[in-house]
């Protein structure tokens, strides 16, 4: 009873956390643990003020989805930088699947520069603009780190529209 208690208040306070950064709200941010990596842009952070963990995509990056070729490497890549690890978080707003996007800080170090400086994702774009590390993959395609080591190394959002989620079912 109470565990369920606990469970909706959680999920009533993340709602209304939602509400307020899709509102333009200033910027949520918290200090945690990263306790579990799901891909090379997601990750699972335990509040240090309590509660349940907190799904977060790492925002400003993209790594290639988990069945996509170089998505374990990246997957591998953020977790050695990342898990069991205190960070900071600046929560800016919610993406498409309800995950906070967020700035991420592992001892004062940007999480996304440095995964996109190691190859292990793009800078995200959008229209005609490289994204906040273009810079870094500039580095990175030169230097042909990581995911760029492959000049036909596919974007994830090409992949997606091509074979669809990692997620979905194949039949």
């Amino acid at each position: 009873m109470i565990r369920t208690i606990r469970a909706r208040a959680a999920a009533v306070g993340a709602a209304l956390a939602a509400l307020a950064l899709s509102a333009g709200a200033a910027p949520e941010t918290f200090t945690g643990t990263v306790t579990w990596v799901s891909d090379g842009d997601t990750l699972w952070v335990a509040p240090e003020a309590g509660g349940p963990p907190r799904k977060l995509r790492v925002d400003g990056i993209d790594a290639p989805e988990i069945c996509q070729a170089g998505g374990e490497a990246s997957r591998a890549a953020l977790a050695v930088r990342a898990l069991r690890r205190p960070v900071q978080v600046e929560v800016r707003r919610q993406d498409d699947y309800g995950r906070g996007l967020a700035r991420i800080r592992v001892g004062g170090a940007d999480l996304g520069a440095e995964m996109v400086r190691a190859g292990q994702a793009w800078s995200h774009r959008w229209r005609h603009n490289p994204g906040p590390y273009a810079e870094q993959e500039a580095a990175a395609r030169r230097a042909r780190r990581g995911l760029f080591a492959d000049p036909q190394a596919e974007l994830p959002r090409a992949f997606r529209k091509r074979h669809g989620s990692c997620h979905e079912e194949r039949g």
